[in-house]
């Protein structure tokens, strides 16, 4: 078919696979390099690794002369120790990689821009330093993409001609490529033998496109064989772990970071239980984790772990997270998605001989009732048995810390009681420093003993979860542990105060503390009272009631039936039996507020 001969053809093949090896090396360095680096001079170096996509081939190849040709000082060099770049083969492969390079760069970048960050910090608090991480991690789920930079890649050096014309020109078995003998067959008239080279390069190009499809990974999908969710029992706990649970320690935190429009600055210790980081969204809690495991770096501020210091920006200490021996559950998990439920618990084991890594999976696989999940793949799973398979894995590491970032947030709420009494049973015996992040009061007293209260990136109170419950000292702790009902005061008397946000005059026991500018009462402390007029028991009409399976929210407005527009004073919660009764009373109604129930607090 082809009458001047194949040597095009050869010469074309090899000088794509040659570009292709060169750019992928390169590409995959460089992209790894820029998903890392988030300086002010990213968007400077992205132009210029992209540069050669968009320059013309010619432009790109004169530059290229410049700097390997033999008048250059590279081509002078090169002379002496008698190699030359120019008018040769390797000039061809030089060409097709620079202009092939940035198809490689930017398909990898796009694919590890995909990965889901939490993966790779959760890599390296399980102790993987950054090369597992990059290989183990990062490329794997980076493959469709990269394996669409590798196709792409091959195709355009394929079909370089510009750059190849101008730095290695138009030598027939040498550096003749399709692309030039498409042009010089068709310049000479010879338009059979152009269209010959023509037909053979588009094979090329479809059989490059036809194998991206054959390799690329094939993923179990979501619910391709779900695996029921069973009743999770009480725990049997093992007799015997395969090795023993961290000593005892202590957490000391104190963490300064700056953001736009935001500061966190949280300090505060936590021993051998639990403790609870209660706050709104936005509150700084998962990303005083974060500090905590490595995963971000605060500007000033120091992390100290059982006497070790993990970080200390005053003495230029800073631990990787691989090396901090902190295990973290993330909200989404954060499971390789590419690995068993077997591989992911036996990730932070690397290093251990392969018996007791088997050991330490065996055992947390039966502790947390996963063992006949363990060939299966992330997707396979639902919530509650993926919540488990993430809380093995951190705990086979055997951390000395354990950080929980709001783990039953994505769970219904029957799963979420019965996952969360079975993370308590596991815990018993885990003596570490246990932080569990959460926005839900109930939650917080539920499992912890001790809470850190955080509002706008600082903390606003810390202490026994019962005396924040009972005493909290601001509208911003009161509000976060469930109190709805607020009022500004203004004393008006030695054991009176005004509280016009409630349109009444209050009697208080004691004497208010000398900051408080607030008074606050919880729902469910209001209390409905008889037709008589004793103190702090006032007229009201319901302006509006939510009613629930188990009680109804009352929206209350006092000393006057609610005209249209009129927000209410008070909101009351009473169970489902007292609503039922009171619901066909006579207005007005009487609401006692009891002083023993008011919280004085500041702003």
């Amino acid at each position: 078919m082809i009458s001047a001969g194949l040597s095009p053809l050869w010469i074309s093949i090899a000088t794509s696979i040659t570009a292709t090896a060169l750019a992928f090396v390169c590409g995959i360095a460089a992209a790894a390099a820029m998903h890392r680096y988030q300086g002010r001079a990213r968007g400077l170096f992205d132009g210029v690794l992209t540069l050669p996509l968009v320059l013309p081939p010619t432009v790109v190849g004169f530059f290229l002369l410049l700097i390997f040709g033999r008048r250059s000082a590279i081509g002078e060099v090169l002379e002496h120790i008698g190699l030359s770049i120019a008018f040769s083969w390797p000039a061809t492969v030089i060409a097709a990689s620079v202009v092939a390079f940035p198809l490689m760069y930017r398909a990898a970048l796009g694919g590890f821009e995909q990965v889901n960050p939490n993966l790779l910090g959760a890599a390296r608090t399980l102790g993987a330093g950054e090369w597992r991480t990059f290989s183990r991690v990062l490329l794997p789920l980076a493959r469709p993409g990269v394996m669409a930079g590798v196709v792409l890649t091959f195709a355009r050096a394929l079909g370089e001609f510009g750059a190849t014309l101008m730095l290695a020109g138009n030598i027939p078995g040498r550096t003749q490529t399709m692309p030039v003998a498409i042009f010089f067959a068709a310049d000479a008239g010879d338009t059979q033998r152009a269209l010959d080279w023509v037909l053979l390069t588009v094979l090329l190009s479809l059989a490059s496109i036809a194998a991206l499809n054959y390799w690329a990974p094939r993923r179990p999908r979501a619910g391709f064989r779900m695996v029921p969710e069973p009743a999770i029992p009480r725990l049997e706990i093992a007799a015997r772990a395969p090795a023993a649970v961290p000593a005892p320690g202590s957490l000391i935190v104190e963490v300064h970071k700056h953001y736009a429009g935001f500061d966190l600055s949280a300090a505060f210790s936590a021993g051998s239980g639990r403790l609870g980081l209660l706050g709104a969204s936005g509150s700084g809690k998962s990303m005083t984790l974060r500090c905590i495991a490595g995963l971000i770096r605060p500007d000033s501020g120091s992390v100290q772990l059982n006497g070790r210091v993990l970080l200390d920006t005053g003495r230029g200490i800073d631990l990787p997270p691989a090396q901090r021996r902190v295990g973290i559950v993330f909200q989404d998990y954060a499971l390789f998605p590419h690995l068993t439920v077997r591989e992911n618990i036996a990730f932070g084991l690397h290093g251990q001989p392969p018996e007791k890594q088997a050991e330490r999976v065996e055992y947390w696989s039966k502790m947390m009732q996963i063992d006949s999940l363990a060939g299966c793949y992330p997707g396979e799973l639902s919530g509650g048995q993926r919540q488990r398979v993430a809380l093995a894995r951190a705990l086979a590491m055997e951390p000395e810390a354990l950080l929980l970032d709001e783990p039953f947030s994505a769970l219904d709420p029957h799963l979420r009681r019965q996952m969360e009494e079975q993370l308590r049973e596991t815990l018993e015996s885990y003596t570490g420093v246990t932080v569990f992040v959460t926005h839900d009061r109930d939650e917080a007293f539920r499992f912890c003993q001790d809470l850190a209260v955080l509002s706008a990136g600082s903390v606003a109170a810390i202490g026994p979860k019962q005396e924040i419950f009972a005493r909290p000292r601001t509208v911003a702790v009161a509000r976060l542990t469930g109190c709805k009902n607020f009022a500004g005061i203004v004393r008006s008397g030695p054991e009176l105060v005004r509280a016009d946000a409630w349109n009444c005059t209050l009697r208080v026991n004691g004497t208010l503390p000398e900051q408080a500018g607030y008074v606050g009462i919880r729902a469910h402390d209001l209390r409905f009272a008889g037709p008589d007029t004793a103190e702090n028991s006032f007229p009201c009409w319901p302006v509006d009631a939510v009613e629930a399976p188990f009680e109804t929210t009352i929206y209350l407005r006092l000393h006057a039936p609610p005209a249209d527009g009129e927000r209410a004073h008070l909101e009351a919660e009473v169970s489902r039996e007292r609503w039922a009764e009171l619901r066909n009373q006579p207005y007005p109604w009487r609401v006692y507020v009891d002083p023993e129930r008011l919280l004085f607090l500041e702003g």
